[in-house]
């Protein structure tokens, strides 16, 4: 058995520093795995269907989870993304999340395989 690729995105030793304990951290990930699954799908048509008002509600959650599991460069961006998402047109605010997305997919996907590695068989 192969163990999983480090994250790149993820952070569980800021996570601690938040949250405290590790039964914690694994109960918020869950719930941010849950978030993740359905929000990123939900961001995306809100985008295609050129509702940014909508967009920038799911970003701002977003923006607030991130500084407690993510590194700086993903909450930077994400930041970045959220606060655009202000006053973009649609079109900018798509071209943007386009490039923020699959970050935010493998952070999902860093998420599911640290809950993986950690949950009792």
């Amino acid at each position: 058995m192969s163990n999983p690729p480090q994250p790149i995105y993820l952070s569980i030793d800021r996570a601690m520093e938040f949250i405290g304990d590790a039964n914690g951290v694994l109960s918020l990930l869950k719930t941010l795995k849950q978030t993740l699954s359905d929000d990123l799908p939900r961001l995306q048509e809100l985008l295609d269907k050129d509702d940014v008002y909508g967009a920038n509600r799911i970003l701002h959650q977003l923006k607030g989870f991130t500084p407690v599991f993510c590194v700086d460069s993903l909450v930077e961006h994400v930041v970045r993304v959220e606060d655009l998402s202000k006053h973009a047109e649609p079109e900018e605010l798509r071209t943007v999340y386009k490039q923020l997305s699959p970050q935010l997919e493998a952070l999902r996907m860093e998420v599911i395989a640290h809950l993986d590695s950690h949950s009792p068989n």
